[in-house]
């Protein structure tokens, strides 16, 4: 008997239909969920991050972004709400997309998603360098921080650290993850509200400051439009990963009744804290014209608004959510290549999709996505951009695994072969063809938006060269393409469910022998 088999027996119906048997441990409450999709999101990791590009790019106006941000990903999180209340499956987006459309765009999917997850994990960890120096110059290990390197180097020295942190957490199970996750969801969730609080008690200024542009569309070839699209990157950034919740569904309790209610719960309440500490923070500091706004952003912010005592604190604080950010991406990134190794759908599957007796959670791909994330940042190690680099090709990625599920979804719709959960569980009803409509609209969007190949993201800073300005571009295809080739060439000919993870069917003679799955093509 596995821990699992203490679950009550409806948990376990879904994974039948995608000839699966139940491995994983369900210790998964509904907090636990909720937790998981909001520290992907996590509304100190991406604010802090990335506001010095939003401000730098598109002035204080650039905070409209974040509502737009907002409608068009809950577009997405209504239908991904959906899809987890009817397959609450791991590697979530690969299986939706294998089971809407077939299993050559789900295989996509999984690939891009899992590239952009390990690419992702390495851009979260880089946070590290945006606070920890503002602590202390002792976590500046290298130079003074004034040199064309010494802030690009020292900080893939901080995210290795914080990688090994997140690989071995994950490698010894998914009880010690939840445990680390939730206590410091709780602690982002209580200093976010005190943030806000603190912000709102020193504002010098009224909310007119969200139409001050502050002339970041002089020169633009679309004016501020331009402007604005580019600097909707920072928000673009933060509101994703909510899938996660659905991702640890053969982990969690009621997964078709929790899953979609984190998802939901998880992008909302990232908006409405996430917005008001923007907000705030621009009608509280004490100049808009500070040159730290577009250089340090938030943190800039925190320090001047809060002094020195008060902002270290915070920071502090911005650390931990920094910490579970990471912890809850690489969480994600190990269900995919579980998800995708049990369908012998990647290397050396079966020593990928084995899951440990002891810790009842799979160990290698733990491990091997913590080297290939330490891998993306030694690539950078020397590029200035390396923040802005980085974190745009993970979310074009995501953003492309993304609508290759929303995609099939609306033509599933269109045909009439859509059908939801039911028995009281979430479902769009009538509205489920225009917001589906909506969210691939929206994704298509946003993808075009992200890649266009923008000397202001990709190649801010000498040298100058034509394929590190079509950077995105150029990566993103490679992955696609290439990885799509290997596939077709290679990989679809061995898919199909491992032996040892195949829903066995119980036989006349009761005993519990494993049934045969053959391969698909």
């Amino acid at each position: 008997m596995t821990a699992s088999d203490d679950a009550p027996p409806e948990d376990d119906t879904g994974l039948a239909e995608f000839g699966y048997r139940p491995e994983l441990q369900r210790t998964l409450g509904n907090f636990h969920t909720f937790a998981a999709g909001i520290s992907y999101i996590s509304i100190l990791t991406g604010t802090f991050q990335l506001f010095y590009f939003g401000y730098g790019h598109g002035g204080a106006a650039y905070w409209w972004s974040w509502p737009m941000v907002f409608v068009g990903q809950l577009m997405v999180a209504l239908c991904f709400a959906e899809l987890a209340a009817r397959h609450p499956v791991a590697g979530s987006v690969y299986n939706w997309a294998k089971k809407l459309g077939n299993p050559h765009i789900g295989w996509l999917a999984g690939w891009m998603m899992l590239v952009a997850s390990i690419v992702s994990l390495a851009a979260v960890a880089l946070a590290y360098q945006l606070s920890l120096p503002q602590i202390s110059t002792a976590f500046q290990f290298v130079g003074d921080g004034t040199g064309t390197y010494d802030t690009a180097t020292n900080a893939v020295l901080l995210a290795a650290a914080l990688i090994l942190f997140t690989t071995l957490v994950n490698a010894f199970g998914v009880k010690l993850m939840a445990r680390i996750n939730t206590a410091g969801v709780f602690v982002e969730l209580i200093a976010t509200v005190v943030l806000v609080v603190l912000f709102a008690v020193h504002i010098v200024r009224g909310p007119e400051v969200l139409l001050q542009t502050h002339h970041t569309g002089a020169g633009q070839h679309l004016g501020y439009v331009g402007a604005f699209l580019t600097a909707s990157l920072a928000s673009a950034y933060v509101m994703y990963g909510f899938d996660t919740a659905a991702s640890l569904g053969e982990e969690s309790l009621d997964p078709s009744r929790n899953a979609p209610r984190a998802i939901l719960r998880a992008l909302i309440a990232s908006f409405v804290l996430g917005g008001l500490v923007l907000l705030l923070a621009l009608m509280s500091v004490s100049s808009l014209d500070g040159k730290g706004l577009t250089t340090d952003g938030l943190q800039y912010v925190v320090l001047d608004v809060l002094g020195e005592t008060g902002g270290r604190a915070m920071l502090w604080c911005v650390l931990i959510a920094v910490t579970v950010c990471a912890l809850a991406v690489h969480t994600a990134a190990i269900r995919l290549a579980f998800a995708m190794a049990r369908d012998t759908n990647l290397p050396f599957a079966a020593r990928l999709a084995r899951v440990s007796p002891r810790f009842r959670t799979p160990v290698l791909p733990a491990v091997i996505i913590g080297v290939l994330a330490l891998a993306v940042l030694l690539l950078n190690i020397r590029q200035p951009q390396i923040f802005s680099v980085v974190t745009s090709i993970g979310i074009i990625m995501i953003y492309a695994a993304y609508l290759l599920v929303t995609a099939p979804m609306l033509v599933a719709r269109l045909r009439g072969r859509w059908r939801p959960a039911g028995g009281g569980r979430f479902g769009l009803g009538r509205w489920g063809l225009p917001v589906n409509l909506a969210a691939v609209l929206w994704g298509a969007a946003m993808i075009v938006n992200l890649a266009w190949p923008r000397a202001a993201v990709y190649n801010a800073a000498p040298p100058h060269h034509w394929y590190l300005r079509w950077g995105a571009v150029l990566f993103v295809g490679l992955v696609a393409v290439g990885g799509f080739a290997y596939y077709w060439c290679v990989q679809r000919h061995r898919t199909g469910v491992l032996a040892d993870h195949a829903a066995r069917p119980a036989p006349p003679d009761g005993t519990d022998a494993p049934a045969a799955v053959p391969a698909r093509d």
